[in-house]
Order: structure tokens, then C-alpha cells, then sequence
């Protein structure tokens, strides 16, 4: 970012785009914006914390740029009939993309730490963050999710944190090819699987990143992240929940409804002595203990030491919508989740089934596209995480309008799980679902909302609570 002139941004509620404009107005630029949820009512209390923030918001109809030198700041995927778009055109106004301003601030810093995967990059982001933290790199820290551990005086947690180091983490996104713009310092990638692209279009992306990287943090328990590490040689540093060959291992992991503990081994490779370490997580489920792993390897190769990287993790709280417990009501617990594709879906499954209680679901697909291209996979998915008692619903997947093809719905999954022996529902609306899990619900019950891209999911999960009060 150079100069003091004002920014815009077209969405500023996204939550790619709240943090990054936080940064930018951090570093001293005065920023605007404008938001489409807004303008319909959603969510109104988040966009009267960004008012009280010092953000000025208009309605999304062009009215907040009408000079040459502002930036309008957009997603990748915006149209250009969008009226902020045409009235910065109008204007003569810059326009970068969301990707395009971030991959700029992060390759500008001294340390550059970037999260990729299609799975835990969150987590994974707000692990590293805090451990850098506490270890004094006071870094700048940007990510696709709150983080419950920056929380300031009034509770409200931050997706972005400005620092005055030279360390900066990011959350690195491949879903529109923006990894593309990103030059490391550590490449962190937790796992590649199936979720906005085709495995073919997901690869070569992931190897350029990682060859860009002066060190890549790679997961050996994924087939394609462990190819990823054969290519990368020396440079790469590898992590596993089960093979030896790993430079960094957990192991006898002890599993709590509340979280994990477990030993850490880092090998003895030439210049580096063996070291061992205990970590005692405060988040549930296996795919937390991988997520603290990629973690504790990206602290390394920061040069943070693994006793000292290991107890800040005993500190982390974990990140909003990530298995976020809302309360119990009636003996029903009600928990909300972000999980939206296969991989993510499984793990909450199985993080959940290590404990008693039926599960009462509810999956809203985070876009028609995903759907069309994940929908088969889905479908297999929640057939083999869901137990026999447990029931799915499923409304319509997020639209928040534009133009995209709606022919293929939830109608067609919940009958291909339903055709696999497992309870589920298309239902016609979220407010349907909603009655029937509450009406289903007894003691012990537990009641998972999942999705994304939709922060209203988690009104309608405080919603849920109170009516089974």
C-alpha cells in the first residue's frame, strides 16, 4: 500500500474483506465501504461494530465513490454491472481485487508465513498467529475466520490483527487462483482435496506456491500435499499424525469432549538435535491435532523453538463457526460449524461420533457452483459420517443473487444419502429445517449447523437455542 489514499470496498461485511480492510486502515488509510447484506438487513449488528470501528458505509449503489483518488477494493468474482463498479469507472477511480491488495501488503513484509489447503487453513492461521505472538514477533496476522484469542474488552474476536513485526500470517486462498500472487517466506499447506476446483486445476497451483517458498510446511498424511514435499527436496519440512518419516510426528493422542492432548517429536535431521514436546489442545478432534502440527512446523522454520511454540498452543481458544459450542438448552446442545466440504464435513462426523449423543444436521451448501461440482462426494460423505440415528436436513444452498446455474439443489443429494440407508431431508426453506429440528430434538441431542459463506447461519444457530429454551 503506498500513499494516504482513501480506500473502498465493495463488501466490506466479507469475511475476506472486513480483515484486509482493517489492515489498511491500521496502517493509516481512511476506508469506506459498502455491502450488499446490509442493504438487505443482515446481520445488522456486525455492520454497526464496523461503524463503530471508524469504518464509513454506504448503500451499495455507487454513492460512496465519486472520486479519481480512491481504490475501490472487490472480490475476484465480482460482475461488473455492480454500481460501485460503475461508478468508480465513472469516477476514474483505481480498482484492485480483495487478492491482489493482500498478496501486495503480505509480500512486502519481512516474514511471510502464508496458510493454504483446502482444509483447516483457519485454524491453522490463528494457531501460528498466536504462537508468534506469544513468542514476541508481534506479527500482522489476516484471516478468513475470528480469532477467539484477540478478542478485545467487548468480547467482539478480530479476523485480522496489525502488528508491529516483521511477521506476517495469512490465510492464502486457491478457490480463484489468487495463491498465484503470493511469494512466501514458509508455505504452509495442511491438505488438497476436492472443493471449488478440479483436483487438475488445484495442483499446479499448490506447486507454484510451494516453489515460491523458502521453506513449505507440508501435511505427509495427505497422498497430494506428500507429493507436494517430494518435490519441494530439501526445502520441504514434514509433518504426519502416523508416518515415521516426518520430520515432525504426534503421537498417543488422548482425546477429551473439549479438546486433545498429545506428544510431540521433532526428528533429528543434520545441524538439528531431537526434540520432544507436550501439547495439550483446548479444541476437539484429530484434525486439530494435524492442524497443531502444521502449526508447530511453520513456528519452527520461523525459528520459534518447540517447547515454547508447544505451550502457546495450550493457550489457543480455537476460532468462531470451528465446532463453536452456542450453549445447551433442554439437555440439547447446540453447535455451530463451518464445515462445507467433503473433507471438512467428515472431520467434524467423526470429532462428534468419539462422544455420545445422536446428531441432528443441518447442511446448508455454500453455493450452487459447489455443489454442482462436489454434490456426488457430499452425498457419499455424509452417508458414511452419519450414524443410523442421526438425521440431515437441508435447505437450498446460500444465494445471495447474481447470475449462476440453480438447476442442481439439496433435493438431489438428501435423496442420494437417503437412497445409502441414512435420515435425510430436503427441506423448502432454512425456517423448515429449523422447526423440524427442533422438533425432533430430545435430551442428549446434539443440533450442528453447517455451512459458509452465510454469517446469518449463526443468528439462526443462536435462534435454535432459544427456542429450546
Amino acid at each position: 500500500m503506498t500513499g494516504p489514499r482513501p480506500y473502498f470496498f465493495c463488501g466490506i461485511g466479507g469475511s475476506g474483506m472486513s480483515p484486509l480492510a482493517a489492515i489498511v486502515r491500521a496502517r493509516g488509510a481512511r476506508v469506506a465501504g459498502s455491502d450488499r447484506s446490509r442493504d438487505q438487513g443482515r446481520t445488522p449488528e456486525k455492520f454497526a461494530a464496523l461503524e463503530a470501528r471508524g469504518f464509513t458505509l454506504f448503500p451499495q449503489d455507487g454513492s460512496g465513490l465519486t472520486s479519481a483518488d480512491q481504490i475501490l477494493v472487490v472480490s475476484a468474482a465480482v460482475e461488473d454491472t455492480v454500481p460501485d463498479v460503475v461508478a468508480a469507472r465513472r469516477a476514474g477511480a483505481s480498482i484492485v481485487t480483495r487478492p491482489e491488495l493482500l498478496s501486495e501488503l503480505f509480500n512486502a513484509a519481512g516474514l511471510r508465513v502464508g496458510v493454504a489447503g483446502t482444509s483447516g487453513k483457519s485454524t491453522t492461521t490463528g494457531m501460528i498467529g498466536l504462537i508468534l505472538h506469544r513468542a514476541g514477533l508481534d506479527p500482522t496476522v489476516m484471516n478468513g475466520a475470528e480469532m477467539k484469542d484477540f478478542a478485545g474488552p467487548d468480547g467482539a474476536a478480530p479476523s485480522a490483527v496489525v502488528g508491529a513485526g516483521e511477521a506476517f500470517v495469512s490465510e492464502v486462498d486457491e478457490s480463484d487462483g489468487s495463491i498465484r500472487l503470493y511469494a512466501p517466506s514458509v508455505a504452509v499447506v495442511n491438505n488438497m482435496s476436492l472443493d471449488h476446483k478440479p483436483m487438475d486445476e488445484l495442483r499446479p497451483l499448490f506447486l507454484g506456491f510451494v516453489a515460491r517458498a523458502e521453506r513449505a510446511v507440508l501435511n505427509l498424511d495427505n497422498d497430494e500435499t506428500a507429493a507436494l514435499a517430494r518435490e519441494a527436496g530439501e526445502r520441504a519440512f514434514t509433518y504426519s499424525l502416523r508416518d515415521p518419516a516426518a520430520d515432525l510426528r504426534a503421537e498417543a493422542p488422548r482425546f477429551r469432549p473439549d479438546g486433545v492432548d498429545f506428544a510431540v517429536t521433532l526428528a533429528a535431521r543434520a545441524g538439528r538435535p531431537a526434540a520432544t514436546a507436550s501439547v495439550s489442545l483446548a479444541v476437539p478432534g484429530l484434525h486439530n491435532v494435524s492442524n497443531a502440527l502444521a502449526a508447530l512446523a511453520a513456528a519452527l522454520a520461523c525459528g520459534v523453538p518447540l517447547g515454547e511454540a508447544a505451550a502457546a498452543l495450550g493457550g489457543f481458544s480455537g476460532i468462531r463457526r470451528r465446532l463453536d459450542v452456542v450453549g445447551t438448552a433442554g439437555g440439547v446442545t447446540v453447535i455451530d460449524d463451518f464445515a462445507h466440504n467433503p473433507d471438512k464435513i467428515a472431520a467434524t462426523l467423526q470429532t462428534l461420533h468419539a462422544f455420545p449423543g445422536r446428531l441432528l444436521v443441518m447442511f446448508q451448501p455454500h453455493g450452487y457452483g459447489p455443489l454442482r461440482l462436489m454434490g456426488d462426494d457430499l452425498a457419499a460423505g455424509f452417508a458414511a459420517g452419519l450414524a443410523a440415528d442421526d438425521v440431515l436436513v437441508m435447505p437450498e444452498p446460500v444465494y445471495f443473487g447474481g447470475t449462476v446455474d440453480r438447476s442442481v439443489g439439496s433435493r438431489a443429494v438428501a435423496e442420494r444419502i437417503a437412497a445409502a440407508g441414512r435420515r435425510a431431508e430436503a427441506l423448502a426453506d432454512r425456517a423448515a429445517c429449523g422447526a423440524r429440528l427442533t422438533a425432533l430434538a430430545r435430551p442428549g441431542d446434539r443440533i450442528v449447523v453447517m455451512g459458509a459463506r452465510d454469517d446469518t447461519l449463526s443468528v439462526f444457530a443462536r435462534g435454535l437455542l432459544e427456542r429450546l429454551g
